[in-house]
């Protein structure tokens, strides 16, 4: 049973953490108390992160850094709490979720963890630019945008989107992905996970997550999954409400 109030968004890699605030304010008014960190280095507003861009204070930041700033700031609330984590944000979840910090996760699109090779074509074509450079920051060109995130979406929200939402980011951290900060123990047992994917995702094809949801070993512990027809920008696709609802259920359900 899901026996917390307290919802922490993490935020996945080349977007604000303002793409959580439809999301904060529909739990809130399930009665949850939300909160949506930024990442270390990430703690302004879209226009003067891309001001920094290069920053060179950005470009230092590992996943490590990233998730010991969630580690505590977790470790701060009265209680355990349920982790909804998109992306990058999403391994984070599962990450934190498998080292006893969570009461329960979902992961909506997510990175793999450490030891799932990526193969799709697709995720390489979205994602390899960010591992070029390495002690560098990127920041994802719009062509890319519309490639990787709101692919089959009128251009006119393609770019009022960029332009609100994608910010520079540490390729450092991205590489993170590849090293044991991205560990997670299939066979341990864990609280209850939702995985959720989608069909027209380009970014983390949803054939890439059901292999995650297959590696999860553990038949006495929640894992579940679910898969729409949703691009990488699922959290602000004219259906966010409807996945919104999706994850308030299952909460409600477990």
């Amino acid at each position: 049973m899901i026996n917390s109030s307290t919802i922490v968004f993490i935020t996945g890699a080349y977007v604000s953490h303002a793409c959580w605030d439809q999301w904060q304010t529909y739990f809130q008014h399930k009665g949850y108390n939300t909160m949506a960190p930024p990442w270390p280095g990430k703690d302004a507003d879209t226009k003067t992160l891309r001001e920094r861009y290069p920053d060179k204070q950005l470009a230092a930041v590992s996943m490590d850094d990233i998730i010991n700033q969630y580690i505590s700031i977790i470790n701060k609330l009265p209680e355990k709490p349920v982790v909804i984590g998109h992306s990058f944000g999403g391994l984070f979840a599962q990450v934190l979720l498998n080292r006893g910090y969570a009461a329960a996760g979902v992961a909506i699109h997510a990175v793999m963890p450490q030891g799932i090779i990526p193969y799709e074509y697709n995720f390489l074509k979205s994602n390899l630019p960010l591992l070029a450079s390495l002690n560098s920051t990127y920041l994802m060109p719009f062509s890319r945008w519309q490639f990787a995130f709101t692919n089959g979406m009128p251009l006119e929200v393609q770019q009022q989107t960029y332009e609100q939402l994608v910010i520079p980011e540490s390729r450092k951290a991205a590489l993170g992905g590849l090293t044991k900060a991205a560990y997670v123990d299939f066979k341990k047992p864990h609280p209850p996970l939702l995985m959720m994917a989608g069909t027209e995702d380009q970014c983390i094809p949803a054939h890439l997550c059901k292999r995650v949801y297959n590696s999860y070993k553990d038949r006495n512990s929640i894992t579940d999954f679910v898969v729409k027809d949703r691009n990488h920008f699922v959290l602000g696709q004219p259906e966010w409400e409807q996945d919104a609802e999706e994850v308030a259920g299952w909460l409600r359900r477990n």
